[in-house]
């Protein structure tokens, strides 16, 4: 099988053409090497640096030519740090996906695996004791400047219950990069409707793991967490600490999209399907923090601040069972011990 694969250079996709190596598969890599994710580093022997927007060049033509199936990581990632950050996750998520889908329909490369997220949710799925499943309106300022974090049941006004969120579930951005997301699952799934293609996205829960960026607020909060210790710092913790996610290894991402590759080559018919990539086991922000710092042997304890970004949700955590059904997907790491050792893991300078 010959992948090719955007975003090689990033920390996700390096493990994902590890992992497709060991298996045999050929790899051919992409990146455009951002400062934000890569500093001023060059690609690594044998990546292409390209820009995806330009997947329409001859440059990209010789790329594809003989390619089974991409394996599409590239992308802004981050919590949307600014307004003015909507058009570059426009530009790069969205223009750029467009431009790969029109320019594999155009080799006749008709299969892909998207690297999707759980932000496109947005709010997870909750519950009332008395009213059963509530979907909240976006929490207001006023609440959270107040300390009210919790989703409210609009019902009864009693704080509302989370619970695992399946792939079916609602979808409903709620930042400039959540709403990059999902219009990229939007384009590919008109794509497999138009070129009778296939595609998998696969929705990363909180990725973590060796070769993460360092000291950018375009991080992960885990390794904004770690840069913080490694400063002698103690973690800024928003909110009260007690959001719930899911934090999975990136180890684990690599090996689900090598089944969704293998996966998506084998299958004849077109389709469109959305997995769950998590670890299945739920953790606070604060624990996380903790866990963390645990891991340095450092001894600092994380700061909850209060401090609060309008675009964030409270919770949200996702249900593996479809994954493991129909991917054969199971995480392997846990967050107790994986963000331990991520604690003392290489970073990307």
């Amino acid at each position: 099988m010959k992948v090719l694969l955007t975003g090689a250079a990033g920390f996700i996709g390096t493990a994902i053409g590890a992992r497709l190596a060991e298996a045999g598969h050929e790899v051919v890599g992409v990146d455009l090497m951002l400062a934000s994710a890569h500093g001023d580093s060059t690609p690594p022997d044998g990546v292409h640096q390209l820009d995806v927007r330009e997947a329409g060049s001859p440059e990209w033509a010789d790329l594809l030519r003989g390619t089974d199936v991409v394996c599409h990581q590239a992308a802004l990632v981050g919590a949307g740090v600014r307004v003015g950050d909507l058009p570059a996750y426009a530009s790069h998520n969205d223009v750029g996906t467009t431009a790969l889908l029109a320019a594999m329909h155009d080799a006749g490369v008709d299969r892909l695996v998207l690297a999707s997220s759980m932000v496109v949710y947005g709010e997870g799925r909750y519950t009332c004791p008395e009213h059963g499943d509530q979907e909240p309106p976006p929490r207001s300022v006023t609440a959270l400047e107040g300390g009210d974090f919790e989703n409210q049941c609009p019902a009864c006004g009693r704080p509302l219950g989370w619970s695992l969120v399946p792939e079916d579930a609602g979808l409903d951005p709620r930042s400039s990069y959540a709403a990059s997301k999902l219009a990229q699952e939007h384009y590919t799934s008109s794509w497999v409707r138009q070129a009778g293609a296939g595609a998998v996205a696969l929705r990363y829960h909180n990725v973590y793991g060796p070769g993460m960026p360092r000291d950018t607020p375009y991080s992960g909060v885990a390794a904004m967490f770690r840069s913080s210790i490694e400063r002698g710092e103690r973690p800024q913790v928003y909110e009260d600490g007690g959001q719930v996610r899911d934090f999975v290894h990136v180890d684990d991402v690599a090996r689900a999209n090598v089944l969704a590759l293998e996966q998506v080559v084998a299958e004849q018919a077109p389709r469109f399907a959305a997995y769950n990539v998590c670890s299945g086991t739920p953790v606070t922000i604060l624990d996380v923090a903790r866990q963390v710092s645990a891991g340095t042997g450092s001894g600092i304890e994380p700061e909850v601040t209060g401090q609060f970004r309008p675009g964030d949700v409270r919770h949200v955590v996702a249900s593996p069972a479809r994954a493991s059904a129909e991917l054969g997907f199971t995480a392997a790491v846990g967050p107790a011990t994986g963000l331990a050792a991520f604690a003392t893991a290489s970073l990307r300078a």
